[in-house]
């Protein structure tokens, strides 16, 4: 099937002061969503010999890709005639008026029609464990963005029951705000003295996290470091054997498995080699091809099909998405039975 003409939009407000030559290159800007998923999906595309454009004005026919923060600077935007909508939803709301939805976590797009889920990219440039430090366990880090940090994680508390086991915490956080990038901290990157990842949103509420990705067991797996996770469906959608990662629900929890590693070097040697094996599936190679599978089996057609319908149906299906979007709302916030 004939490829359309495919876009990835940044609104101009938005659009970054550099764009990097490659996405396998640490770059801070890839440390917000924005960029994470729409540059990087592009600059990685467009690597692997897939026409695409990158354009910071909205086109008037095609395919355009753009994130769900894209669509601050528009209002009520509806495609056009011969317009197809993908938005990358990464973990906002969905955008009622997009064909279609592409979500970093595979239980959502069980709960949404036309949504598709693709894997986020793992973090670019990604500089390894070095192997040199051999059975030490010293480092245990947590790289990411500080609201995503359990509260008893930040406590002096949890620093002197860590160092009470012998261990250091390294925390790599960010705390700016999204749209901030060039105040990004640019070391999320570096895990070559970090022995274990650490990573647990709250202990307090054991939720799903369905808008989640699971991005910090990817690195972790490309790191060759253990990961000790929180209860989340995204993890729990990868998880094929205990050597995966470890998950606790509880701050005890989190002690126990940190002793449990610290001392078992065969369990922490076993941890690393799966996540060896794991780690070819999210490649940034293979996620490429995921990509192109969607865009041409999927995508493509839906554009077509779209195309194909007169306008005053399309307007119905626009309407009919809105409608249940706001149904969808509603019972997010319980006000339906």
């Amino acid at each position: 099937m004939r490829l359309p003409p495919i876009y990835f939009y940044i609104p101009q407000s938005y659009w970054p002061s550099k764009i990097p030559a490659s996405a396998d290159k640490a770059w801070k800007g890839f440390g917000i969503g924005i960029y994470a998923w729409t540059l990087q999906t592009y600059l990685r595309l467009k690597a692997d010999g897939f026409p695409c454009e990158l354009v910071p004005e909205l086109p008037e026919e095609g395919i355009v890709l753009l994130h769900r923060n894209s669509l601050r600077v528009h209002n009520q935007l509806k495609p056009a005639k011969n317009l197809l909508l993908i938005c990358l939803k990464a973990e906002l709301s969905q955008y009622p008026y997009a064909q279609l939805q592409v979500v970093q976590n595979p239980t959502e797009s069980k709960t949404f029609k036309n949504s598709y889920y693709l894997p986020h990219w793992p973090q670019p440039g990604l500089i390894p464990r070095n192997p040199t430090r051999g059975d030490r366990f010293e480092n245990i880090a947590f790289f990411g963005h500080l609201t995503n940090l359990a509260a008893e994680l930040l406590e002096p508390d949890w620093q002197r029951q860590i160092q009470g086991l012998g261990l250091n915490w390294c925390p790599r956080l960010n705390c700016n705000r999204w749209d901030n990038y060039d105040e990004i901290d640019d070391y999320w990157h570096d895990y070559s003295n970090i022995d274990a990842v650490v990573a647990v949103r709250s202990f307090e509420r054991l939720e799903n996290y369905l808008t989640k990705p699971a991005t910090k067991l990817y690195n972790a797996w490309l790191a060759g470091v253990p990961a000790v996770l929180g209860c989340e469906s995204a993890y729990r959608a990868e998880r094929q054997s205990e050597f995966d990662y470890l998950e606790v629900a509880t701050p005890a929890e989190l002690i126990v498995a940190l002793k449990r590693l610290r001392e078992h070097p065969k369990l922490r040697e076993a941890i690393v080699k799966n996540g060896q094996i794991r780690a070819q599936a999210i490649q940034p190679s293979q996620i490429t091809a995921k990509w192109r599978s969607f865009l041409e089996d999927i995508a493509v057609p839906t554009y077509y099909l779209w195309c194909s319908k007169p306008r005053w149906w399309q307007q119905v299906i626009l309407r009919s998405s809105y409608l249940a979007f706001g149904i969808n709302r509603l019972q997010d916030k319980g006000l339906t039975r």
